[in-house]
């Protein structure tokens, strides 16, 4: 049974996926990284910085020992779908998804992605939040 982790290139992102190599190596099971984004949300110059950020995540996986492996599904779902099918099909433990501190008003005109999670995931979900700058 994998942990499965909601990653972005952004300060919830990373705090998702630090507290999500925790769990798999506390756990001695294996990590899957689910990459999505809507659509264009990283676009041009942020796209090339999102590269970057994946490849920096991506050695900080490796250097950490757990097992895993890194998705970037391209099926237009949702990032909040993605994860909780990727959770559903491979079986999770658990789902780790990063918080950002958000507006009532944000919540309404955006969504949440976290809150979808939430509420349609069948397992654990573990919601953690970057510490304030």
């Amino acid at each position: 049974m994998p942990v499965i982790v909601g990653y972005l290139p952004t300060p919830e992102g990373a705090a998702a996926l630090e507290r999500g190599i925790h769990e798999a190596s506390l756990r001695g099971e294996r990590l899957i990284v689910v990459n999505a984004s809507r659509g264009d949300a990283l676009a041009g110059d942020a796209s090339i910085a999102a590269g970057a950020a994946l490849a920096g995540a991506a050695r900080l996986l490796a250097d950490s020992g757990v097992e895993h492996e890194i998705r970037q599904p391209q099926r237009g779902r949702s990032p909040a779908e993605e994860l909780v099918r990727t959770a559903e099909e491979d079986e999770a433990s658990m789902i780790v998804i990063g918080l950002r501190r958000r507006s009532p008003v944000g919540k309404i005109l955006w969504g949440s992605t976290a809150q979808e999670v939430l509420l349609e995931a069948d397992g654990p979900v573990v919601a953690v939040k970057p510490a304030r700058r």
